[in-house]
């Protein structure tokens, strides 16, 4: 495949995007990232032998850029051969005014509405945003959106209404209950409480560990793969 690519793109300098490599998998056929260690490697990949063609070809003039969603799960050697360059998620906001400035004309377009039949409030978005979507990039807010256009669609079609408005207050009866509760903090003082964060690809978490007197010896059992900081919060809480 990198040698047909390279033959189509008509220059021994392209440009190659290898997308999704953390989704590499062995199997009895062989290991991708073992092939890929002289392929990204510039000490050797000048001399590529492919084993299809069976010749030696020169990659060494080959831009590569690889993507990945997380590096957990990418070899450490094919890692060192890289330069890590990580993008942070959207924020709430950037997501609204994606969602506001794209994302909604395009889903009206493809389901045939127009913007004097369907209208969203910034404030439905932002509910949208945070309550039923939990994700770094936008596609499933863009499938939410797809959603209430096609109930949009159907309610305009059927002659219930000629106009919609969707706000906070009646995003719920379009879409449901919101399938995520923001997590606030405990601002009052609470015997046995301990509020401790969490890092998630799609931003940060707020954990609640609690404590609770119970008839025992008073040791304290901490069961499950709990890391340092989990176990710091148990103690804090105890």
């Amino acid at each position: 495949r990198i040698i047909n690519a390279v033959r189509q793109a008509g220059t021994q300098n392209p440009l190659l995007l290898l997308d999704e490599i953390d989704k590499l998998g062995a199997d009895h056929r062989g290991d991708p990232s073992s092939a890929l260690l002289e392929v990204l490697d510039s000490e050797q990949n000048a001399t590529f032998r492919d084993h299809f063609i069976e010749m030696p070809f020169d990659l060494s003039r080959t831009f590569f850029v690889l993507t990945a969603n997380t590096l957990s799960t990418i070899p450490r050697p094919l890692l060192d051969r890289v330069e890590v360059i990580e993008l942070p998620s959207y924020t709430d906001e950037e997501k609204v005014q994606i969602a506001k400035r794209h994302l909604l004309s395009k889903q009206r377009t493809r389901h045939g509405l127009t913007a004097q039949q369907v209208q969203v409030t910034d404030s439905a978005l932002q509910a949208m945003v945070t309550g039923y979507t939990k994700e770094s990039g936008v596609r499933g807010l863009e499938r939410k959106i797809a959603d209430l256009c096609r109930k949009a669609a159907k309610h305009l079609v059927e002659g219930n209404e000629k106009r919609i408005r969707i706000t906070e207050k009646n995003l719920k009866t379009w879409l449901g209950a919101p399938r995520y509760q923001g997590a606030d903090a405990v601002l009052e003082d609470t015997i046995g409480l301990v509020n401790g964060l969490a890092w998630t690809s799609v931003g940060g978490e707020l954990l609640q560990a609690e404590a609770i007197a119970m008839p025992g010896s008073g040791k304290v059992e901490m069961t499950g793969n709990l890391g340092k900081v989990m176990q710091e919060s148990v103690r804090a809480a105890w």
